[in-house]
């Protein structure tokens, strides 16, 4: 379930704290290990889902804790810079 990045697409690592979107794919580039796209999906990171970055770690860092659908997790960096979104309109980007 990879595609390539939609033109108004961002990673869900560059969601600042507290912003929404939906989730529009998984992209596998820079990706160490292909089975993390599929552990992706299969948590539910799936095209359509709504998708919130609840906060990050100590000094903006690891982990990312993230709402997808109605359920929560804590994301490593590298496994949200493989989930791209689409950002709630309005929302300010965070520069890369």
């Amino acid at each position: 379930m990879s595609l390539a990045p939609h033109p108004a697409s961002i990673r869900l690592s560059d969601l600042p704290p507290g912003a929404r979107g939906t989730v529009i794919g998984l992209n596998p580039t820079g990706v160490p290990d292909p089975q993390l796209l599929r552990r992706l999906g299969e948590l539910g990171f799936l095209p359509g889902e709504p998708v919130q970055l609840m906060r990050r770690g100590p000094g903006g860092r690891e982990p990312l804790a993230v709402q997808v659908g109605e359920t929560f997790f804590a994301l490593r960096q590298v496994e949200a810079q493989c989930v791209e979104v689409s950002p709630e309109a309005g929302m300010p980007r965070r520069s890369a």
